[in-house]
């Protein structure tokens, strides 16, 4: 089971995430984020990760080529466009510059997601209300599971991961405020278990 914790701030929680075993991490970027970073920041986190950690550049309200470029200026592994506001074309157009994309969406404003759809490498299903740290109906994805890689996020903690993972099938799991000890504070106790109970990690 993969396993992304998103909503990095700082270099040194990076490391700290990274030393419990995930896959990746996300550093947010979207202006409206409780955890979004600027990009000086953002070069920073991501140049404290071994490379053995894909680093995730997480943006849902640029230009899908301006978030390409920023991709690149601050040494990301993937970008993830998230939000319904990109289509096919952006990601093509995306692609040109910066060929590791992720599609964020929810089954909301895409009822029959498909990854790989717009080009996209993975694909990731969230809550109706992104970000919000809220759990939804999962019930939802026995009628849309997609096919290929794709990773479950959406209020998901370490009390509910693995009955979550159970259900939905995904090919991994997505996690922010889940493993936080306060806003925006990531908790390695908390990411631990995260993992543990996912059935994930590589350390």
């Amino acid at each position: 089971m993969y396993v992304k914790v998103c909503g990095v701030t700082t270099p040194q929680m990076a490391r700290e995430v990274c030393a419990e075993g995930v896959d990746a991490i996300g550093v947010n970027m979207s202006a409206k984020s409780p955890r979004c970073v600027d990009a000086a920041t953002a070069r920073e986190i991501i140049a404290a990760v071994d490379c053995s950690v894909e680093t995730v550049l997480v943006i849902n309200d640029r230009p899908a080529v301006d978030a390409a470029r920023l991709a690149l200026e601050v040494g990301a592994s993937v970008l993830q466009l998230h939000g319904p506001g990109y289509g096919p074309a952006d990601f093509a157009a995306a692609a040109e510059i910066f060929p590791r994309l992720w599609r964020a969406i929810s089954l909301a404003h895409d009822p029959h997601p498909v990854a790989g759809s717009h080009g996209e490498e993975l694909l990731l299903i969230d809550a109706p209300k992104p970000g919000s740290g809220e759990s939804w109906d999962l019930s939802a994805l026995e009628e849309a599971r997609p096919e290929g890689r794709w990773l479950l996020a959406g209020g998901l903690n370490p009390d509910n991961v693995a009955a979550a993972v159970a259900v939905a099938k995904p090919w991994g799991v997505d996690v922010a405020s889940g493993v936080e000890s306060a806003p925006g504070v990531k908790d390695p106790a908390l990411v631990r278990a995260f993992i543990e109970r996912a059935g994930g990690g590589h350390a």
